[in-house]
């Protein structure tokens, strides 16, 4: 054993990309339950599931919360759910496949994220900011079943690729053909990641590169976006207006969206130093953008400009949405990693790792409730085993606009609170369109509530109504 190797290990970044994914290994096979999410996450899997249970057709993906319709729906393209379809088709199905998905195109994201700093830049920020962007809130969503670290890790892969066809005279062909491909997936799994490539605009304003590769580039990149526009401005309203259920959020109007974050400014910026990087690595994002403005480094500068102009897009159509969903950060996090990273490598060697060292621990505090499930959550898992009720069979469930039981019961139907629930006529609507049972949540997700019909069976967590005896 080489022991100069082994007493340098922890200055290769392969070595700490490899370990945060080891970590984050810890109860991969969990179901998606956890606290934060699991609502986001369980969409995700239910359009898998129906891949594989009911139509594998891409183009119609469908979920289970659309009472009696077919669950047929608009939604971000199912990347994701497919890949965990194709999976399942070898493996047979299981929740946690979507975690493992994330996890690894993830892991490759960061390492494609130390390739495309090093490139723009250098070695050392390359490996500070890829450590940073690894102990971000993309630790947890990392292994979340969510297409958002997923979609912009794609993305980043597609910027590398972009920067070595526009430096690199060898593998060009390869290079744009990877650039294309990247960015047509990434954009359309998720739209936001189309921010990550603001790390292509110094490039294109480097007079040095080829006039004639920038605007092949460039043409190459908008013809890739063809696909984006046509799926979410043509065919998610089509499949909303044809099958008649509404579920993906497109956004509203800019002007509303800055009503309702003017309103609400101070949550709206906790996910900047909260949520993002740590209060331990929002000081030297701040620090760094004031270093950036003192020693005029135009090539981070305008990266961070560029992007935060377009991410400002994605805050002003989200609106309430951004305040109180903070994975819509995960688009603009490798930005603030890198000018972080730009603050952190002026420090001494010692105060650089005690930097990241104070960063990693608050990264693992955060998180650490995203690893663990709550014995009352874990209770939902035990839906699917509802006695008397078949798979076919329609049903509705008192979990608000939570979509996590219906999930775990592995039924379809309708979702209501408890007021709506408790309404005659909206009992005997959803009885004539076929809903045979009421499942009543008694603690997570919903609380108790007493209905005028047959009680089949109750536990400590739920009840089941038999909808069709009506008792006095």
């Amino acid at each position: 054993m080489d022991w100069n190797k082994v007493q340098t290990l922890h200055k290769d970044i392969r070595f700490w990309i490899f370990l945060l994914f080891t970590l984050r290994l810890i109860g991969i096979t969990n179901p998606p339950l956890e606290v934060a999410h699991n609502w986001r996450q369980t969409t995700v899997t239910m359009a898998a599931r129906n891949f594989l249970e009911v139509d594998n057709t891409i183009f119609f993906p469908r979920i289970d919360i659309a009472g009696e319709l077919s669950g047929i729906t608009g939604m971000e393209f199912p990347l994701l759910n497919y890949a965990i379809y194709i999976v399942s088709t070898i493996c047979g199905y299981d929740h946690w496949y979507g975690r493992l998905i994330n996890l690894i195109i993830t892991s490759f994201g960061l390492f494609f994220f130390y390739k495309t700093i090093k490139k723009i830049t250098h070695k050392e920020l390359a490996f500070w900011s890829t450590l940073i962007l690894g102990t971000s809130i993309w630790y947890a969503y990392g292994r979340k079943i969510m297409p958002d670290t997923f979609a912009v890790s794609l993305a980043i892969m597609s910027v590398y690729y972009g920067l070595c066809y526009l430096h690199d005279l060898t593998n060009q062909f390869k290079n744009i053909v990877l650039f294309g491909l990247l960015l047509t997936l990434s954009v359309l799994a998720k739209l936001p990641a189309i921010v990550v490539f603001s790390f292509l605009i110094p490039s294109i304003f480097n007079t040095s590169i080829s006039l004639k590769r920038k605007i092949f580039l460039i043409t190459v990149a908008l013809t890739c976006l063809i696909p984006s526009l046509w799926w979410y401005f043509i065919w998610v309203p089509y499949l909303v207006q044809e099958y008649g259920f509404w579920h993906f959020f497109m956004g509203k109007s800019i002007s509303k969206g800055f009503d309702e974050i003017t309103n609400e400014w101070p949550l709206a910026l906790q996910n900047f130093y909260l949520f993002s990087i740590g209060i331990s690595g929002f000081i030297p994002f701040l620090i760094g953008c004031l270093q950036l403005y003192k020693k005029k480094n135009p090539t981070i500068a305008l990266i961070l400009i560029s992007g935060f102009a377009l991410f400002s897009i994605i805050i002003l159509k989200a609106g309430w949405t951004f305040i109180h969903h903070s994975y819509y950060m995960i688009p603009f996090i490798p930005f603030m990693a890198l000018v972080a990273s730009y603050c952190i490598i002026n420090f001494p060697t010692s105060y650089k790792w005690g930097i990241f060292t104070t960063i990693f621990i608050e990264c693992l505090i955060t998180a650490a409730p995203q690893f663990n499930i709550k014995k009352s959550y874990a209770a939902i898992e035990l839906l699917e085993t509802l006695p008397s009720v078949s798979k076919k069979d329609l049903v509705v469930i008192n979990s608000s606009n939570n979509p996590t039981p219906m999930y775990f019961a592995h039924k379809k139907g309708w979702i209501t609170d408890n007021n709506t629930l408790s309404s005659t006529i909206y009992q005997k609507e959803i009885i004539s369109k076929g809903c045979k049972y009421a499942i009543i949540l008694k603690k997570s997700f919903g609380s108790n509530l007493s209905l005028p019909y047959y009680l089949e069976y109750e536990t400590e967590y739920f009840k089941l109504y038999n909808l069709q005896i009506h008792t006095p």
